[in-house]
């Protein structure tokens, strides 16, 4: 197997770092990529005010997970547990032992390439791993890598190999932390990254959890799920947007909805449960016991509370259930959620038309469609689904 190592303070994670990665694996045809972020990078000290370790963990494994790829990704702590410097001949050392026999390739920009002879025990780093130096500007080409190539492999009998990106995102972590504490440089970031920097007011971002505009929103939410999940929120905003307007809702609020709605989805039952007595939240054993039923009682919480949005409270409380005289904010929602493009299921279609024509009929198609999952696996039926069906669905055929 071949394994890159791609080590930095990642302080923050950028959309640079992301398109090297990915350069990276198809050009060395990568079985696994690992991210390391260093615990004491031994070049430099991190910047006064930085997270902490943490903080940066948590940053790039959101990071590395915009990569999609969660088989062939993973983000390595190693660094952050070890005391003093962090110096990558030990981490690769410890990655040997970790994957022996495999063949291990470390990934580095420009800078850190044209400096590795000067580097803390050089010749064990190229002993136990190639490099692979990707070019950040157009620059950074042949005329620049070719003599350091030559020089350590004629040296060290190194492994190495040499790509340029053209188009690369070229900014110094150093000047995007200065742009974030301006308010700016979200465009150098990945949606989730920007998020959890909001979140967390990291980099002297001051962002009020009740004030952010649409798009701090998204990153915000973004960045509590997991990137697989973002395809399927996006879908449902749009379809939630589409339809206030087809109905009269209001379509801000709808996408704020739609945007925070599965936000918790992937919190662990402890973390549901907190929010639910934080908040006065009475759930019932079925609920309790059930984390599709928790991500939406928790969600609504964290709109109303965190967020500031009680006007949506309702419809992420019941876009998982619905419920018996729902309001249009409540339909539009449900119906979104259930019927948004990234949803295929054979009855989709004739859902998507009803959505348009009959919302009513919608929302009963939608809940007798699931009453006839919860009967097919024999699992037991929530309340609320039950009189939704009862209300819109004609449950007298049940």
């Amino acid at each position: 197997m071949k394994i890159g190592i791609y080590g930095g303070s990642f302080n923050p994670p950028h959309l640079g770092h992301l398109a090297a990665a990915k350069a990276a694996m198809a050009a060395l045809e990568l079985d696994r990529l690992v991210f390391i972020p260093a615990g004491v990078p031994p070049h430099k000290d991190l910047a006064p005010g930085s997270p902490d370790r943490a903080q940066r963990l948590e940053m790039t494994r959101i990071a590395a997970d915009q990569l999609l790829m969660p088989a062939s990704t993973e983000v390595w702590d190693t660094e952050l547990h070890r005391e003093g410097k962090s110096y990558t001949a030990d981490t690769l050392e410890e990655a040997a032992a970790r994957w022996p026999g495999d063949e291990l390739w470390l990934l580095m920009g420009t800078d850190m390439f044209l400096t590795l002879h000067l580097w803390a025990e050089p010749e064990k780093i190229l002993a136990l791993a190639g490099v692979c130096a990707f070019g950040r500007t157009e620059a950074d080409g042949e005329e620049m890598f070719a003599p350091q190539r030559e020089f350590l492999s004629r040296k060290f009998h190194a492994k190495i190999a040499t790509i340029s990106i053209p188009g690369l995102v070229d900014i110094s972590s150093t000047r995007l932390r200065e742009l974030l504490a301006q308010g700016k440089g979200r465009e150098f970031l990945p949606e989730a990254v920007y998020g959890y920097i909001l979140r967390e007011k990291l980099y002297g971002t001051r962002a009020d959890m009740k004030g952010l505009s649409l798009e701090d929103l998204r990153c915000v939410s973004y960045s509590m799920v997991y990137a697989k999940r973002l395809a399927h929120i996006r879908g449902c905003e749009e379809e939630a947007a589409r339809l206030a307007r087809r109905w009269g809702a209001d379509e801000e609020w709808m996408r704020r909805a739609a945007i925070l709605h599965d936000c918790t989805k992937y919190f662990t039952e402890q973390q549901h449960l907190e929010i639910c007595e934080r908040y006065g939240i009475a759930l019932s054993p079925l609920e309790r016991a059930t984390d599709k039923l928790l991500h939406s009682k928790s969600g609504a919480a964290l709109a109303k509370y965190i967020f500031g949005f009680d006007g949506i409270y309702d419809a992420i409380f019941y876009h998982t259930t619905a419920r018996a005289g729902m309001s249009l904010e409540e339909k539009i929602l449900y119906v979104a959620d259930y019927m948004e493009p990234c949803r295929a299921f054979p009855e989709v279609g004739e859902l998507r038309r009803l959505a348009y024509t009959d919302l009513d009929g919608a929302v009963g198609m939608g809940a007798s469609l699931s009453v006839q999952e919860m009967v097919q696996r024999n699992k037991e039926l929530h309340h609320d689904t039950r009189a939704a069906y009862e209300c819109y669905g004609k449950g007298s055929q049940a």
